[in-house]
This record gives structure tokens, sequence and C-alpha cells, in this order.
């Protein structure tokens, strides 16, 4: 029965002028009439010669090891770069602003090594390593002696980072519990995207944008300079719109 229905479909599709459009919705028919999609296509992708996230140091080699300040600019606002998808087509992209110690990146490498397959998948990281030094003061000492030494090194992350990407020979659906356990154990809230879901929500925000109804935006009530905000306001409000307040990022402001 199974071979008949072949034969005639695809005869069919022989004799038929759009041969090409036809054999493009063919679909796969298995045993008790059910039917299937078509497996998407992998022939164009290419895994790398180490697909496993590599080992990342836990102290940066300097000749010289500095003491820097705070700096908090380092996670406030929008990420500039590595904020889009270079090889792979899923990953984790940070809603917010944080520090990754050398821990979170230790735990993220032996979660994902562990739980893919090197033979269809390949990772690798979108951060750096650890490089700005955080220092501490021992338990107990007094006030004052100047800064304290260097205790360990983390990596700022902004709103917007693409924190590592998974790609290869699978699907979303495989490897998604994986991102999201990692994502969890994050110190910043993520989210875990593909190329299309991120396509997706930066759409989102920019139609959000355009169609806005509510004639009273921050761009506008800035501008305007109503009720004198512009006294309470910092540089760093006038360039993002007020749509980040810290490290963090308010998806409600247009």
């Amino acid at each position: 029965m199974f071979a008949f229905l072949k034969n005639t479909f695809l005869g069919l599709t022989r004799s038929s002028r759009f041969t090409g459009s036809l054999q493009n919705q063919l679909k796969l028919l298995v045993a008790g009439m059910k039917t299937y999609e078509e497996p998407p296509d992998y022939s164009g992708v290419v895994l790398p010669e180490r697909p496993k996230l590599k080992f990342i140091n836990k102290v940066p080699n300097f000749k010289k090891a500095k003491k820097e300040m705070k700096k908090l600019r380092d996670i406030r606002g929008p990420a500039q770069t590595a904020n889009t998808f270079a090889r792979g087509q899923y990953g984790i992209v940070a809603l917010g602003g944080g520090y990754l110690h050398w821990g979170h990146i230790e735990m993220m490498r032996l979660t994902i090594n562990r739980r893919i397959d090197p033979r269809t998948t390949f990772a690798r990281w979108r951060v750096n390593a650890p490089y700005k030094p955080i220092t501490r003061k021992g338990l107990g000492q007094r006030m004052g002696g100047g800064k304290g030494a260097i205790d360990h090194y983390v990596t700022p992350v902004r709103c917007g980072r693409m924190v590592l990407e998974l790609g290869g020979r699978c699907e979303f659906g495989e490897v998604e519990p994986i991102l999201t356990e990692v994502a969890k154990k994050l110190p910043f809230p993520a989210k875990v995207v593909s190329r299309e879901s991120l396509a997706a929500m930066y759409q989102e925000e920019r139609e959000r944008e355009l169609n806005n109804q509510n004639p009273w935006t921050f761009q506008r009530v800035v501008s305007t300079n109503m009720l004198g905000i512009r006294k309470v306001l910092s540089p760093f409000d006038l360039r993002h719109n007020g749509k980040y307040v810290g490290k963090f990022r308010l998806p409600g402001r247009v």
C-alpha cells in the first residue's frame, strides 16, 4: 500500500510542470500513515576542530597587577560589542549588568561540556577572561591603611551581551534545557535565545517605539525640560533616554 502511494505521488510530481515546488513540499510518510515535517538541513554546518568550551585562567597574565577603581560604567547601559550571533545558532544573552566570577565561568564550562555531544554540537565563549581586579581587606582590620590587596578578578558584562554560543547539527529543543540550567545560575538576569528569537526580540522593541501612542515620551519630557527635570538627570540618562537604571534595564520604557 505504501509503495503504491509513493509511486503514484512521484509519478504525479514528474508529470507536473511544477516539479520543483512539489518536491520541496514533499513530506516523509512512515508506517501508520503518520506525516512528519522534513528534518532541517545541516549540510552547511562546519564543526570546529575543538568543539568544547576551552578552559579560562582564573588570574590574567599581567606583568604587574594594578589596582583599579570600581568603575561601575563597565556594567551600566547596553552592550556595544558581542550583542549578536557570530557562528552559533543558540546562546545566552544577558538582560542586565553584572560581574562574572571565575566560578561562574567554570560552572558554565563543566555543565555544557559534559552534556553536549562534541560530534554534533560545538560551543564557544563570547565573554573575555576575568581581567578586572577586585580588592578586599582582611577580616578584622581597622579602617584606613589604604586600598586593600587584590582578592580576585571578574569579567564585567552589560545588558544585551552574548555570554556563550552553541551550534552544530542540533535543534533548539535539544540544547534549551542545558542553557536554561546555566542561565538560572548566573549573577544577572539572562535568557536563552536562538537566532530567530533574538531577531524577533529586537524587532519587537523597534515596533514598540514606532507604534507608541503615548505622546509624553521620556525624550519629549527631557527635551522640553518639563518641571525642571534636567536638574536631576545625569548624562547617562540623557544618552539612553532613561531606559537603564544603573545596571538594570527598564523593559517597559519607550
